[in-house]
Formats: structure tokens, C-alpha cells, sequence
């Protein structure tokens, strides 16, 4: 049976559940769910079953990373497919793979079903961000995607939780996990196929990259922001292991509290951004990040206790939670049919620090793990720079502070 189409303008007609804003809620859960289902177990399950070492799993997490890099093909996709058709198409590609995860125990094995997945996940990231675009009205997308990274950080925690859960009280081994966890994402990832018309945006879309000068400072600021982030990922958890020789469950249970303080604060920081604005509400996030990383850099110098390194990861986490502000930037300066091309674009641009920077900062952290969030100071005063040139009211024709459009004085 054909599912209705339905313009993203004329929704009032169907119940509150069937909208985009609740689509977009409930794919982003389902994909962070099913995504957590696999980060949580990947790395005991190759070393335990697969019999991986470290040089294994770098080339690993080479690999998850490729997807992310080559986001820039989705633009030729939806060509052929929907956006929403991929978004879906997307979730059940990445439950499909961490379903099948424990049936390929070997090297080439696991790089294939992490590339299959990790494709999932990102191909669903950039569809995903062009579709929060397309459906969310400028005047509420921040609070609105302060929601919806609440609603991934919930399918985290669930996922997260049900491990421990299964682990514990049912000392379920890797086989039913990854199963069951893949299979809920790739049921969930159907559902929201069957449940919710096709909706229609406002405009159509542009089906070829563009890189405009326009948004260069967009582009800057996703740039630094994949810096940022793989400093962040990779680094901040190595260094509560290392230094501080946190085991699984520590780990764990910090993992939990971020999610639990994102899925609170999240949809504050959205209201906090629809009321005074991008420019404000990054200056405050990288200003917090330059006073995180310095405090990081202090944590080796002064051999501060884990419990400040914890709850300065607990802030770091936050910080970044704020970043969706450039999604909201990016929406009121942009031509509304560049919403998908850019955002294939600026998600390969977003990636492409995380094919070099991991390796390359592993080598620096073996010579000293301070200079490795010293770097991450630098990159937090950069982008503090950046922010400062965003106007107080972007629009399409204001992108920058020099960028001023000349507005007639209407006569007296």
C-alpha cells in the first residue's frame, strides 16, 4: 500500500504522533540505540572473541570512519531515493549489521560489518541533518533540536542500560545482545517506515555537491567542531582509563550520567539558543571548552583526582551538546534547496580531521598526554574567533559581520 504524501506545511490534520518533529524524535533515538548497542560491545567482543590487538583495532576505527568521510555521495543517492526513504533505509542497514556483528569473529569479518553499519549511521546523520532543516521552522528548530539530541541521548542510556541489565542479572553472552540490540534498531527502523506518511518539504533540493562561498564560515566551524570531537572521543575516556585506571563499569556508569544530563539539559540549551541566538550560544560553548581543556591540561600537570577529570568530562559532554548551533546558523543563512548537498558536504568536511588526527595525536600523547589537550586549547580559542564572526541576526546576505546587506530606507 502507497503511504500519502503529505506537504510539511499542511500537518495539522494528522495526530500529534504522526508529524515530522515525532519522526525525527523517534529516528534519532533508534539510531543512537543501535549504535550504542554496538559501541558498548565491540571493543571486549574483538578482543575476547576476535582475539584483536591494538594495531586491529585502529585499522577498525580507520574504517568506521570512512563512511563518515565519503558522506558526500549521499548527494547522489537521493538521486534515486527519498530522503526519508534513506533515513529509514539507513537505521535498518545499521540494525541489520550490529544484529549480525557476532556471526563474523575475525579480522575481515568485523571490518565489513562495521563498515555496513558505520555507513548506516552516517548516511542516516546527513539525511538526518537535511531533514531537520527542511521540517523544523526557523523560529523553533532550536528548541526543537534540543529534543531530539535529548531523544539520541535516551536511546544511549536504553541501550547502555540494557546491557548492564542483560549482563548482570541474565549473563547473557555477545551472541543475544548484539542480536536483540540489532533487531529492536532494524524493527524500530521499519516501523518508522510503515507508521508515518511521506513528508513533503517546502522546497525541492538540489542533487549536486556545492561548496558556496558564502558559507565559508559554516564550513569553518563543522571543520573544527570533527577536530574537536576526536579529540574528545578518543582522548578524554583514554585518559580516565590510563591515568586513572577506570575499569568498564566506572566507564559505564560515566557514560550514563552523561546521557542522563543530556537528556535534562539538552532541551534547555535548545531554548537557550532560540532565545539569544548562535552567535551567543557558541561563544559561551567555546569559551567553556577553552576552560575544559585547560583544566584537562591541569589534571596531568597538578594530578588533580579522577573525580575532576570525571566531571569536567561530564561538562565536556555538555559543551558539545550546544553545538547543534550551528545547524540552526547554517538554516537561516542558507538558500533552502542547498539544505541536502551541504549537508553531505559539511559532514565530509566535518570527517575529515577524524581520517589523521587519531593517529597522529597518538603518537604526541605518547611523548606527552598533556600536549594532546593543549592542542585542544588552541583549536577551542579558533573557534571562539569564528564564532565572533557570526552577526547577532544571521540571515540569507548577513552570513558574517562583513557580510551587511543594504537595506533601503523606506520613505518618510
Amino acid at each position: 500500500m502507497l503511504r500519502p504524501t503529505v506537504s510539511v506545511d499542511a500537518v495539522d490534520h494528522l495526530p500529534h504522533w504522526r508529524r515530522p518533529e515525532i519522526l525525527l524524535l523517534l529516528m534519532q533515538g533508534t539510531v543512537w540505540f543501535g549504535l550504542s548497542i554496538y559501541m558498548v560491545l565491540i571493543n571486549n567482543f574483538a578482543v575476547e572473541v576476535a582475539s584483536f590487538d591494538g594495531s586491529d583495532t585502529g585499522w577498525r576505527e580507520s574504517v568506521r570512519e570512512i563512511p563518515g568521510f565519503l558522506a558526500f555521495l549521499v548527494v547522489f543517492v537521493i538521486r534515486f531515493i527519498r530522503e526519508q526513504t534513506l533515513a529509514v533505509l539507513s537505521i535498518v542497514v545499521l540494525g541489520g549489521a550490529t544484529a549480525l556483528t557476532s556471526q563474523f569473529p575475525t579480522f575481515w569479518g568485523l571490518l565489513l560489518v562495521t563498515y555496513v553499519g558505520s555507513m548506516g549511521f552516517h548516511y542516516f546523520e546527513t539525511v538526518n541533518q537535511s531533514l531537520q532543516l527542511q521540517w523544523l521552522k526557523k523560529e523553533t528548530a532550536p528548541r526543537k533540536l534540543g529534543w531530539i539530541v535529548a531523544a539520541g541521548s535516551a536511546g544511549s542510556l536504553i541501550a547502555y542500560a540494557g546491557v548492564l541489565a542483560a549482563r548482570e542479572i541474565f549473563d547473557l553472552d555477545y551472541d543475544p545482545l548484539f542480536i536483540v540490540g540489532g533487531s529492536i534498531c532494524l524493527v524500530f527502523g521499519l516501523w518508522c517506515w510503515a507508521a508515518f506518511p511521506r513528508f513533503e518539504g517546502g522546497t525541492p533540493q538540489h542533487k549536486k555537491l556545492l561548496l558556496r562561498t558564502r558559507y565559508w564560515l559554516y564550513y569553518a566551524l563543522v571543520f573544527m567542531g570533527g577536530a574537536r570531537r576526536q579529540i574528545f572521543m578518543v582522548f578524554a575516556p583514554f585518559m580516565m582509563v590510563e591515568k586513572f585506571g577506570m575499569e568498564v563499569e566506572g566507564l559505564a556508569a560515566l557514560f550514563l550520567i552523561n546521557y542522563v544530563a543530556n537528556i535534562i539539559f539538552a532541551p534547555l540549551i535548545g531554548r537557550f539558543i532560540q532565545r539569544y541566538g548562535e552567535r551567543l550560544s557558541l561563544i559561551v560553548e567555546y569559551v567553556g571548552l577553552f576552560v575544559v581543556f585547560s583544566l584537562y591540561v591541569g589534571v596531568y600537570y597538578f594530578n588533580w583526582s579522577w573525580e575532576v577529570a570525571a566531571a569536567l568530562y561530564v561538562i565536556d559532554h555538555l559543551l558539545f551538546a550546544m553545538a547543534f548551533a550551528q545547524k540552526t546558523y547554517f538554516q537561516k543563512i542558507a538558500d533552502p534547496a542547498d539544505q541536502a548537498p551541504t549537508a553531505a558536504v559539511a559532514f565530509t568536511i566535518n570527517h575529515i580531521a577524524a581520517v589523521f588526527l587519531p593517529a597522529a595525536l597518538g603518537f604526541l600523547w605518547l611523548v606527552s598526554p598533556a600536549a594532546v589537550f593543549g592542542l585542544a586549547v588552541i583549536l577551542s580559542l579558533i573557534s571562539l574567533g569564528l564564532a565572533f564572526l557570526i552577526p547577532r541576526h544571521p540571515d540569507d546576505g548577513n552570513e558574517t559581520i562583513f557580510a551587511r546587506r543594504l537595506i533601503a530606507t523606506p520613505a518618510e
